[in-house]
């Protein structure tokens, strides 16, 4: 987390054009910082740092500050469009910092550059000079590092290098043309740029169009800025739309990565010789305009684009070979929620990104993994499963041993898994309760009889022994084994009656002969429940690492230091406890630490079934200890060490006296499930990312503080293990349903998305659940036939099945899934026109005409059985050779482009003819209306409601016959509608002006009645309803807001208005909400209650920027407990806005008083991510609750923060 260290106020919070806040500029010392308003103001401010305050002890009595000093000036007259900090000649006595700025002076056409600097004599900020060069116009100014005093003005078609080295006497001294064609005609560099002749308001008006986001967004044909057109306006091309300079350029010639909005990239390298300065210019690189540039070391360039994904570019060989992507799902136009087939698990159907880069992205929940194979059903009754490698430093893992109920088996790893337990020699016939490799090429297996020591024959392995038999030695103890764990050339077994603990070695005898000898039997107070040995790395083993590997090398944070530390092991008792024992061959038993395991409930009575399942050592930034318990509760244990030790003093090996600072303290707690919880890392190394088993699996991150974890987009599971080969690498194998599941978990992906190209701007889509497809309405086609058109797709592989073309010159606006009788169809509502479909004031344009389309759903094809991740066909319907369909997310991950920029690995799929693989919806019967038909929507299952502008009709079928559409009654609105919602008989239509408006339909009368109206104008993005009196709607202003009918009380009210029950501004602008149920089981820590499934009624809604928000209901005593808690947290230094913004005022803007407001979950939540020690400080912090202090149980508090963190995920 980021820790603000100073806050310096400039102005107070708002949103006028002359406060301080829009640019902000920091020079290259980083010891100014400019920053400037809308217009008319600037500032600049000098920051410092003070030292810190030492005592008599060299303790640090008074930490360093943050001291600053402002520098303000409202003397601009003008527009701030961009500026930055100039090295100049002048003198630090008379004039610094110096600032350079591009200015729209009110009145004028033109911007100017302006010179300003802070006066050394009377600390104000002064004007110098100002520079305007008549051409093009000028859009950004930056400074070219390492050349003092020269700058770059970039403008609409041209660059212009400056020489500001002495502000008041600012010349031009080279322009770099951009005007040549759009194939890729190299820029040209001239030595002047005097009597440049161009036409200032065209440019003007050209950068106008394309500043702010505007290319695609706002030059479309609907109603508001994302619903339109898909083609970009006629604007001026050629203009520089993001730039970067190289970080670690060579002395004296910097380097600068632009981009074009043409999706050109060039690099400009600037060289000063004694001739002057030089401009040397190289085109690297055509894909799409990236929005912004970051040039990386090592050569490696991000860039984002703005509807689309991002990309990492490598600059090899005068060119960018593309090597990963970024993903964006932004904007979100529509999504679609479905059961992930066969697996019970929720998954988003999205409409993203804009034409060319429009796609079709399926979205789950948790870390992705990449399903391989999945064995058949047989494998019933597993009770272990590990792999093992057959030497220390081997790469990847030779066996898989599977422990059953009473057998045990061995696999090899490879291409397939042959059973070779014969070659391996453990023992068959018992249940294994651990087993390990305990050195090179020999393999314990412990069971409950006793311990066996193996080492395989070369069919085994190819490193074995050329034996016609494996070579077995055995130890058996008097008592049976309950535990057991193998570590490095250490084996540690316990008993439960007695309670005991053995500590076994081996030792060569002769040529492959060995003897497993007990070096310790200690008997224990309480029974081992559980134990686990620390990995020893060999691979990460260096003195430099900070952490992880070869803890017992490091001591402190002094990597210099190498000191011994004993070898030890983590125990879980019956006490509960969790406690670290010492294995140094030569020393008596040694307890190195110990932690009690003491949980209690909201009463304060101690929570049962706290016995760990399983614990381990991890090694991050600080050791902690890992405790699953058999109650399914979660905990981190950590020691108290200085900052100086890494380990407490008792586990390095010069410390023999016993210490003081021997008790692990709990520091977190969570309810990750109803089960044991079991814990198995990624891989063999202390400090590895864990895998946590319970009735789900999560991945919990190692070098987080506190407990964080993700869930895994996979089944339930019993066991898991990492497996590698050549083959798969980076494997898990998962026991589940009694199959063996071989994944690849998907690492460094910040969404578990897979993307479809689509071609052109996927705007609707719905889920059909009897053929297990999707429909998809997409706009902007480039083809000559038509320009938008409905298409089934197979969800699995983005194979295009079917489909229905419109009318040329005609545009698909919304569709539905309506069953008539036993027959289900589609509805699509189109607009005849490409203009816009609403007047600017809200009402309908009558110029255009729209139809009401019923297409048949029984020619629907079933996908295919295929690979469920290997894409086979392209989805557009044009011959662009660039739109290839994208796995998003998977470790090998493909990406075709027909750019000059291609990676060497690539993979370009066939693009297969559309009418080759396709089918066609068959078209049943239209209707023709005044007005574009926005929205449509079944009703009752029997009638169809549709809006055409401002008219809301309501339609049935004749006999139930699809071919006969008849209409049987009309209302109309004063604005248009866009979106209609229903459940059961209630009707909410969504008014571009007016809101949301409840309508009722009286058969009898063949009448639609106005029954509520929204209280407020709303702009509706929209709609949903929960209920028959309840609708969540949103706006587009930012807010989403929950409406319900008035109670009784009320009800004769002439004004029939909705009442508003609670708010949210989220900052974003959602155009699609869903309702949805998410089920799910309780996990619990108290026996007295009851097991249950659950669902949550909940609310999905996705924005333009990407964003899902998840809403859920709660009950008026949870929202206050809650509410309490969010006020908590948003003032607490730890969890609060970091730039010290008021959460409140945010999160309520624009809402009316004495609404309540809706919780911000994304603040709640770093409750569960902070220590018990904080959690506690937080709710004892009383300061920032207006109402009267009240005692909260962090108990409590976690219970229902868990339930919905358990249920979300």
């Amino acid at each position: 987390r980021f820790i603000p260290i100073g806050n310096i106020e400039l102005s107070k919070p708002g949103n006028m054009r002359d406060q301080l806040g829009r640019i902000l500029a920091i020079d290259h010392d980083s010891a100014w910082v400019a920053i400037s308003a809308y217009e008319d103001a600037f500032a600049v401010v000098r920051v410092g740092r003070t030292q810190h305050v030492y005592g008599p002890n060299e303790e640090i009595v008074e930490k360093a500050k943050i001291v600053h000093a402002v520098y303000k000036t409202s003397d601009i007259r003008g527009t701030v469009w961009s500026m930055c900090f100039m090295r100049t000649r002048c003198s630090m006595d008379e004039y610094y910092p110096v600032v350079a700025m591009i200015i729209n002076r009110k009145g004028s056409d033109a911007n100017d550059l302006s010179m300003y600097a802070l006066a050394a004599n009377d600390g104000g900020i002064q004007y110098l000079s100002g520079y305007s060069e008549p051409g093009p116009l000028a859009l950004e100014i930056a400074e070219i590092p390492q050349l003092d005093g020269f700058g770059l003005l970039f403008r609409a078609g041209d660059i212009l290098i400056v020489d500001l080295r002495d502000p008041k006497d600012i010349c031009c001294t080279i322009r770099i043309s951009m005007t040549g064609s759009l194939v890729g005609e190299q820029i040209s560099v001239e030595d002047s740029c005097r009597g440049l002749d161009v036409d200032d308001d065209v440019a003007a008006c050209a950068l106008l169009e394309l500043r702010d986001s505007g290319n695609n967004i706002m030059m479309d044909d609907s109603y508001m800025a994302i619903d339109g057109a898909d083609n970009p306006g006629s604007m001026k091309s050629r203009v520089i739309c993001s730039w970067s300079w190289e970080p670690d350029a060579m002395r004296g010639q910097p380097r600068l990565i632009f981009c074009l909005d043409d999706g050109e990239f060039h690099i400009l390298e600037f060289n000063w010789d004694t001739e002057g300065l030089k401009v040397l210019p190289e085109r690297v690189h055509r894909g799409l305009p990236c929005k912004p540039l970051l040039w990386m070391d090592r050569g490696m360039i991000a860039g984002f684009v703005e509807m689309g994904d991002g990309m990492i570019l490598h600059l090899e060989h005068g060119r960018l070979v593309h090597k990963s992507t970024v993903q964006n799902v932004g904007p979100i136009l529509d999504l679609a929620i479905a059961d992930y087939h066969g697996e019970k698990q929720d998954q988003l159907f999205s409409c993203c990104g804009m034409c060319p880069e429009g796609s079709l992205r399926v979205i789950r929940n948790g870390v992705n993994v990449e399903k391989l194979l999945r064995t058949e059903p047989i494998y019933q009754g597993v009770t272990g499963l590990w792999t093992l490698r057959m030497k220390r430093t081997d790469t990847y893992h030779s066996f898989l041993v599977l422990a059953f109920v009473e057998e045990t088996r061995i696999l090899s790893v490879g291409l397939s898994f042959n059973d070779i337990s014969d070659a391996v020699g453990f023992q068959p016939e018992v249940c294994t309760l651990a087993c390990g490799l305990i050195a090179d090429g020999l393999l314990v297996q412990i069971h409950s009889k006793g311990v066996k020591l193996c080492l395989p024959t070369s069919y085994a392995h190819p490193e074995g022994a050329t034996l016609t038999s494996p070579v077995c030695v055995d130890w058996y103890p008097d008592v049976t084994i309950s535990v057991g764990a193998v570590g490095h050339d250490v084996v540690a077994v316990a008993t439960s009656n007695p309670c005991c603990l053995y500590i076994l070695r081996v030792r060569p005898l002769s040529s492959l002969q060995y003897e497993l000898y007990e070096t310790q039997h200690v008997q224990l107070q309480y029974e081992v429940s559980c134990i686990s040995i620390p990995e020893e790395d060999s691979r990460l083993r260096t003195s430099s690492s900070a952490f992880g590997g070869d803890f017992r090398k490091r001591k402190g944070n002094n990597s210099a230091a190498e000191v011994d530390v004993r070898m030890f092991a983590v125990i879980g008792t019956h006490k509960p406890s969790v406690e670290v024992i010492s294995l140094e061959p030569d020393e008596a038993f040694r307890l190195l630490s110990i932690g009690s395991i003491s949980v209690n409930n909201a009463l304060g009575a101690p929570v049962s079934g706290c016995i760990p399942e399983n614990v381990r050592f991890v090694a991050s930034e600080r050791f902690y200890i890992l405790a699953g318990l058999r109650n399914g509760m979660l905990l981190r244990f950590e020691s108290g060490t200085s900052k100086d030790q890494y380990l407490p003093v008792s586990f390095y090996k010069e410390s023999f006296a016993p210490s003081l600072n021997t008790l692990l303290q709990l520091v977190a707690i969570r309810h990750i499930g109803i089960t044991p919880v079991g814990l198995v890392p990624l891989r063999d190394s202390a400090n590895s990312d864990i895998i946590v088993l319970s009735d789900r699996s999560w991945l919990l991150y190692a070098s987080r503080h506190s407990l964080a974890y993700s869930s895994i987009s996979f089944l339930p599971a019993s066991h898991v293990t990492p497996v590698s080969s050549v083959d798969c690498p980076s494997g898990l194998l998962f026991v589940a349903e009694n199959c063996l599941h071989l994944v690849e978990m998907v690492h460094g992906k910040r969404l578990n998305a897979q993307k479809f190209s689509v071609g052109g701007t996927p705007r609707k889509v719905l889920y059909h659940s009897d053929s297990r497809t999707l429909l998809v309405m997409r706009t902007g086609l480039t083809g000559a036939s038509c320009s938008s058109d409905i298409v089934q797709i197979d969800p699995n592989n983005g194979i295009l099945l079917s489909r229905f073309k419109c009318e040329l010159g005609e545009t698909a606006k919304c569709i539905q899934i309506v069953k008539i009788g036993s027959e289900q169809v589609l509805i699509v509502g189109t607009s005849k026109s490409t203009d816009r479909p609403m007047m600017p004031n809200g009402e309908a344009e009558s110029s255009i005409k729209g139809r009401l389309i019923v297409l048949s759903l029984d020619t629907l094809g079933s996908p295919h059985e295929c690979s469920s991740f290997i894409p086979t066909s392209n989805l557009s319907s044009s011959s662009h050779t660039g739109s290839f369909p994208e796995i998003v997310g998977y470790a090998n991950e493909e990406f075709s482009s027909n750019s000059m920029c291609s990676s060497p690995d690539d993979i370009c799929y066939n693009q297969i003819q559309f009418e080759q693989i396709a089918g066609h919806l068959r078209s049943l019967t239209h209707v023709t209306f005044t007005g574009a038909v926005l929205a449509v929507y079944p009703y009752l299952d029997r009638y169809v409601l549709a809006a055409a502008g401002n008219t809301l009709s309501v339609f049935g079928f004749v006999n139930e016959n699809p071919h006969r559409m008849k209409k049987y009654a009309v209302s109309r609105t004063r604005f248009t509608i866009t979106c209609l919602k229903t459940y059961a008989s209630q009707i909410a239509a969504g008014d571009c002006r007016d809101g949301v408006l409840f309508y009722s339909y009286h058969e009898n009368l063949r009448k639609l009645e106005l029954v509520y109206a929204d209280p407020a104008q709303r702009l509706v993005g929209d709609v949903v309803l929960l209920d028959c009196e309840t609708a969540v709607v949103s706006d587009r202003r930012g807010s989403i807001s929950v409406l319900s009918c008035p109670g009784l009380e009320v009800s004769e009210s002439p004004e029939k208005n909705l009442a508003v029950q609670c708010s949210f501004f989220m900052g974003e602008i959602a155009m699609s909400i869903q309702k949805a149920a998410f089920k799910y089981r309780l996990p619990i820590g108290d026996e007295a209650d009851p097991v249950l499934e659950s669902a949550y009624n909940c609310v999905v809604a996705s924005t333009l920027l990407g964003s899902v928000f998840v809403m859920i209901p709660l009950t008026s005593e949870e929202h206050q407990l809650l509410q309490d808690v969010q006020e908590r947290l948003s003032l607490h230094p730890l969890t609060a806005p970091i730039l010290g913004n008021d959460h409140a005022e945010f999160r309520r803007r624009g809402i009316p008083s004495g609404v309540p407001s809706i919780l911000d979950g994304d603040m709640l939540v770093q409750f569960l991510e902070l220590t018990s020690e904080q959690q506690q400080t937080v709710l004892d912090d009383g300061s920032s609750v207006k109402a009267p202090r009240r005692s909260i149980s962090v108990f409590q508090v976690m219970r229902m923060l868990e339930r919905v963190h358990y249920a979300l995920n």
